[in-house]
């Protein structure tokens, strides 16, 4: 299954999207993160790393949601760690937060890079 076209278009265009996540025992969790589309695929890294809530809570059960204009938007987070994904998702990041030199770095650190999900809808 594949995002539908304006649904890509609207999550290459947006700065920023909410992920909720929801950790196995717990309530429901969102967090701000960047979102990116390259090749009609989805990506999202942590800029924590590994140890951040939202990953650790996506690692732990996928089925996540991105919200979106007002939109809820269900998908899986699929583990983006091959060394394609990881290229392909920095590219994206540095392509599209690029205009300022400092915003991408961090999501570029060494220890941020496997801390990758590819997103596909439900």
């Amino acid at each position: 299954m594949s995002f539908a076209t304006d649904d890509l278009q609207r999550l290459a265009a947006a700065e920023e999207v909410e992920i909720e996540t929801q950790a196995p025992d717990g309530p429901a969790h969102r967090t701000i993160i960047w979102v990116v589309v390259d090749d009609s695929e989805v990506f999202v890294r942590s800029v924590n790393g590994q140890p951040a809530r939202w990953f650790r809570e996506a690692s732990a059960n996928p089925a996540v949601a991105l919200h979106l204009d007002s939109r809820r938007l269900p998908v899986t987070a699929i583990p983006a760690t091959a060394p394609n994904s990881i290229e392909r998702s920095s590219a994206a990041l540095r392509a599209k937060y690029g205009h300022d030199r400092t915003s991408p770095a961090s999501m570029l650190e060494p220890d941020t890079l496997d801390a990758n999900f590819r997103l596909q809808p439900i």
